[in-house]
């Protein structure tokens, strides 16, 4: 009579070692970013053109400030609506409010100066057009241009999915990752999806995180408006990961193996 109970016994071992193995972390080869291609190397060095240089296009919103040794000269160029828009307590509606819209032409309305062509530009080039520009007007003046819809979306396998708001010129993928928590341990860092806007679609490019070889990718640097999905590890989808609630199983055979033996014994 003893022989199918020890059955059981048998049968819940090798379904508790089981489970052990399929809850068990994922092995550091998936997980471990830039890992060198040839192990030896103590000290390795990429080579990225770093090239940044966005495009501004049409919707685009620009923010522009004129500076010069005359203060109420050149306030005459300059947006009024309160606090800098830069400072430590502004609000993205502040930079929206101080900023300069691309119409569909690709054309900003600059005060005095009128309308000034910025489609295709870089955000260094119409900082110098606006310097010849408004120097017909002002002399030893400072002209400052940044980008103020420079936002990165982050999506899937990480901590905090969400839209960021970038305050600086460029950003690098895993800066982006940092700020949205980084990966979740079911993130596969083998094929994370880049999604570009382009005049023609979008474009979408595939970067290995796990490879040190993504410090040379053209996509290391992000544009504005550039979107990152990071896709789950195939197992998640059997729900094998350390989020199934494995105690309760674990429990319940233990109660049940309990119940079987009461009544053996019985």
């Amino acid at each position: 009579m003893k022989q199918p109970f020890t059955r059981v016994i048998n049968l819940a071992a090798i379904f508790f070692i089981i489970a052990t193995l399929f809850s068990s972390c994922v092995s550091q080869k998936k997980i471990k970013y830039l890992q060198k291609q040839q192990e030896t190397d103590t000290i390795t060095f990429h080579s990225n053109k770093r090239n940044v240089d966005y495009k501004v296009q049409p919707k685009d919103n620009l923010y522009i400030r004129v500076f010069a040794l005359d203060e109420k000269a050149f306030s005459f160029f300059n947006k009024q609506s309160g606090s800098n828009a830069y400072s430590d307590y502004a609000t993205d509606a502040t930079i929206y409010l101080n900023s300069y819209s691309v119409n569909n032409d690709g054309n900003i309305d600059f005060p005095i100066v009128g309308n000034v062509y910025v489609r295709d530009m870089s955000v260094e080039q119409i900082k110098n057009i606006l310097q010849k520009l408004i120097s017909e007007y002002l002399k030893e003046i400072t002209v400052v241009v940044k980008m103020v819809n420079f936002k990165v979306s982050v999506l899937g396998e990480v901590t905090r999915p969400g839209e960021l708001t970038i305050y600086k010129d460029d950003i690098n993928l895993f800066e982006a990752l940092s700020q949205a928590g980084d990966l979740t341990e079911f993130a596969n860092r083998n094929r994370v999806a880049l999604i570009r806007q382009s005049k023609g679609g979008s474009q979408i490019h595939y970067l290995d995180l796990t490879s040190d070889r993504v410090l040379n990718s053209d996509y290391y640097y992000l544009q504005p408006n550039d979107i990152i999905y990071v896709s789950p590890l195939g197992y998640k989808r059997w729900g094998l990961g350390s989020t199934f609630p494995w105690a309760v199983v674990l429990t319940s055979i233990t109660t049940a193996l309990l119940l079987i033996n009461y009544i053996k014994i019985k």
